[in-house]
């Protein structure tokens, strides 16, 4: 019987098998489109949130809702997915600026017992580093502050409430801006998804959250990414926590589009 089926045209099959190599090439992680720079470090796309940045968030919120027993759970998550016993000390001292002493000794607390009772398990956490490069103090501490205030804000900070109390923006230099923010053990993208988690467990605290979904943007973290952080306070941490999230960043994205032309 003589095959009536055209033979397959030389050009189409050499299509076909670019199609098939490139089909291949993605699957193996091999293709353009997913080179380095559209990775984060840990191998993640960058439109999404990391497994160690998505554990931060529930850490942030219960440490400030003084939860302890669903921060000890947080705890162990983090740490099981990559996060470093500084990264989460570091979390846990930020988290002064937003609660208070009270629940960041609290939260460093119970980190100290979650810390232990891993090690009496057999497991060895990662010990993280300390800041590369000495604080600055006095006059060049306020320096400091005041410039990674301004870039992290996208423009120099003022108005009638600082006119008010001007004290008030001079702490925000010098001990949130200053003295945490130079710490550099800790991207500042983690410290925004860690503050992200911490404002939206606290009832009050919208228009500042709101501000900080701003202020994440500025430091590279895209809508797309913020778009989970609902997602991962409702799985982990509770309803009002991600409709807090959720309200505050669509306020933002939606000034975005009003500044638009």
């Amino acid at each position: 019987m003589i095959n009536t089926t055209p033979a397959e045209p030389v050009m189409a099959r050499t299509a076909r098998r670019q199609a098939l190599t490139w089909s291949l090439a993605m699957l193996l992680g091999c293709s353009a489109a997913y080179s380095q720079e559209a990775l984060n470090m840990d191998g993640s796309a960058k439109d999404t949130l990391s497994t160690r940045q998505q554990a931060i968030v529930p850490i942030g919120a219960f440490a400030a809702a003084g939860d302890m027993a669903s921060l000890n759970a947080a705890l162990n998550r983090g740490l099981d997915a990559g996060l470093t016993i500084s990264d989460i000390k570091e979390i846990l001292v930020q988290l002064y600026a937003y609660a208070g002493f009270p629940r960041s000794l609290n939260a460093l607390g119970e980190f100290m017992k979650t810390l232990e009772t891993r090690k009496q398990r057999g497991i060895e956490d990662l010990p993280g580093s300390s800041p590369s490069r000495t604080i600055p103090q006095g006059d060049a501490l306020l320096a400091a502050g005041t410039a990674n205030q301004t870039r992290l804000s996208g423009a120099a900070v003022s108005g009638p409430l600082f006119d008010f109390a001007p004290a008030a923006n001079e702490y925000l230099r010098t001990h949130l801006f200053g003295d945490i923010f130079e710490r550099d053990n800790l991207d500042w993208q983690s410290r925004e998804l860690a503050t992200l988690g911490m404002l939206s467990a606290l009832p009050g605290a919208e228009p500042q959250l709101q501000a900080h979904m701003r202020i994440s943007m500025n430091v590279g973290l895209s809508a797309e990414q913020l778009q989970e952080l609902p997602r991962a306070l409702a799985t982990h941490v509770d309803s009002a926590a991600a409709s807090r999230a959720g309200d505050a960043l669509a306020r933002h994205l939606a000034s975005l589009q009003g500044d638009r032309p």
